[in-house]
């Protein structure tokens, strides 16, 4: 595994994990990485300082660490599960369908889908915030 710092377009800066140092190259070529703020596909790569260790870890520490990293994928897949059992998917259409629910009072539906960058800062804009979700592969 590791851990690279990451910057979009409009400067946010955030962390993620690879599984090995190729795959952000991999997964950026193919469209994948977005930015957990502004959802920019446009990320890069920023400078970072390497957390140098001792070529002495032992075995327990490993198995911590990937224990700490299954766990938290496993409350992702929670999350994402939990979503999507009880949230209705309106794809691309989110931003229309989130003002239907917003200002119309009576209206509870839960709803989850896609959203451009302008859109999410014109709902913003509007009064209606929205969280970005870590959305985990299933089969990832």
């Amino acid at each position: 595994m590791i851990k690279y710092n990451l910057k979009c377009e409009n400067k946010h800066e955030f962390e993620s994990w690879f599984s090995e140092s190729t795959e952000f190259d991999r997964l950026k070529n193919k469209n994948l990485i977005e930015c957990i703020f502004c959802s920019s596909k446009k990320v890069d790569k920023s400078i970072m300082a390497p957390n140098v260790t001792s070529s002495k870890i032992n075995n327990n520490q490993k198995q911590i660490s990937n224990l700490k990293m299954k766990n938290i994928k496993k409350d992702l897949l929670k999350l994402r599960k939990f979503v999507e059992k009880n949230f209705e998917y309106v794809e691309q259409n989110f931003a229309d369908k989130v003002r239907e629910v917003y200002y119309d009072k009576n209206n509870k539906k839960n709803i989850y889908g896609q959203t451009t960058k302008e859109e999410k800062e014109e709902l913003k804009e509007e009064g209606i915030d929205l969280v970005n979700i870590p959305w985990v592969n299933k089969d990832n």
